[in-house]
């Protein structure tokens, strides 16, 4: 039975990808896609932005309408958690008891909220207006509690941070976010950039603080609500919600307890292969070489864990091909969309493109001439001449070319200051 039947642990983008790519590849065999939630594969950033404005509803966050798994013979099963991997016999075991065979095994467990740990909120004990945001079940009952006039304090001045608090600004909330390091963004973006969007929601009515360290939470009468926070300079915020942004953990306790190589995510090939060689594991949860950066990295986006996924089937039907995109991700906040290409770490020299002012510029990171990453605000067409300019290893021998915008950036690989690392 187990012959050549493919099993995928997780139900998110990556299993959604993966069980589509297997088909479009000719892959015969049965495809079962195991999800611990209640509902069939969805989009998960609009969660934080559309979704919790209200723009659109629940049956648009769906990546697929239902029938069309079906369509293709792919078994979607929901509520269905794996409690352990059994390599030897090369099962899965569910919560329930029972048993999935599998020829080969992909995991695509994902994340989950990194967790604040301070007296009273650091077990799983569900507090009535603390809001962690992974799931569609998070966002609804946030966005049900998002009311004019609400004190709203957000921890974290992350992508996840600064949408919500966006978000709850349109909605007439009184926001604060709180974020431990010296500037919003600071993981991601050049304080160039970070000083921009910090002004645009200050502009926007946002109380953001930085270096801000949390001393205590204090809670109400019940011990079921946090009715304010306590912060190390003594300033006491009084609180109606509570969201906490402050990372993702992956979700590796399942390889972890297999015996699977594990180092901050499950460690694949560049082809998502683990040390078991039936095994392979995508998403969120995987950390794989990267060939653009030389090191081993673990990428948080969409259109990483779609692009594993594509890899993953090809290497599955026979047809291996390594994983080697330029990651990138989005971030939408009031009317700006932040995309970004590559990463940025190690950079010793930027080059903004465009006025921020104006609300629409890049900004370049280089490292010895070379282009390791790139931020658009507002800026679609350039971004994807900056993806290809990432994705090359385009160096510059000049950097004159990159902030003068009379010269077209989607010509830039092609002048004369410019080479590509092979």
């Amino acid at each position: 039975m187990k012959s050549d039947r493919v099993v995928i642990v997780g139900a998110g983008h990556a299993a959604s990808e993966l069980a589509g790519a297997l088909r479009q590849q000719r892959y015969a065999g049965p495809v079962v896609v195991l999800g611990d939630e209640t509902r069939f594969p969805y989009h998960r950033p609009p969660l934080s932005k559309a979704f919790l404005s209200g723009e659109i509803d629940l049956e648009a966050l769906d990546l697929k309408p239902r029938d069309s798994y079906t369509r293709v013979g792919v078994d979607v099963r929901t509520g269905a958690r794996v409690e352990a991997l059994d390599r030897r016999r090369k099962h899965v075991v569910l919560s329930d008891g029972s048993r999935e065979p599998y020829r080969k095994l992909v995991l695509a467990t994902g994340g989950r909220p990194r967790r604040l740990t301070l007296p009273g909120l650091e077990c799983d004990r569900p507090l009535s207006n603390v809001h962690y945001l992974r799931t569609i079940e998070d966002a609804v009952r946030l966005r049900d509690q998002l009311q004019p006039g609400l004190e709203l304090v957000v921890v974290g001045g992350g992508y996840i941070g600064l949408e919500v608090a966006a978000t709850a600004r349109q909605h007439g909330l009184h926001v604060t976010v709180l974020e431990a390091l010296p500037r919003v963004l600071a993981r991601v973006t050049a304080p160039e950039v970070s000083s921009f969007y910090a002004a645009v929601h200050r502009s926007a009515g946002v109380d953001i603080r930085t270096n801000a360290a949390i001393a205590a939470v204090e809670f109400d009468t019940s011990g079921d609500a946090v009715k304010a926070i306590r912060s190390t300079d003594g300033s006491v915020l009084p609180v109606d919600l509570l969201v906490i942004g402050v990372g993702l953990v992956p979700n590796v306790e399942l390889a972890q307890a297999a015996g699977l190589e594990v180092e901050n995510g499950v460690v694949v090939d560049a082809f998502g292969q683990t040390s078991d060689p039936d095994i392979l594991a995508i998403g969120d949860c995987s950390n794989y070489p990267s060939d653009l950066y030389g090191r081993r990295v673990r990428i948080e986006s969409v259109p990483n864990a779609s692009a594993q996924a594509r890899v993953a089937a090809a290497w599955i039907c026979g047809r291996p091909a390594a994983h080697n995109a330029a990651p990138w991700f989005w971030s939408d906040q009031y009317d700006l969309k932040l995309q970004i290409v590559g990463l940025s770490e190690g950079y010793d020299s930027l080059v903004v493109r465009g006025k921020p002012e104006e609300r629409s510029f890049m900004a370049f990171y280089l490292r010895g001439g070379r282009i390791l990453a790139a931020d658009a605000v507002n800026r679609p067409a350039e971004f994807m001449a900056a993806k290809r300019l990432v994705a090359e290893k385009t160096r510059l021998s000049s950097q004159d070319l990159l902030g003068d915008e009379s010269w077209p950036l989607q010509n830039l690989h092609r002048a004369p200051v410019a080479s590509h690392i092979g």
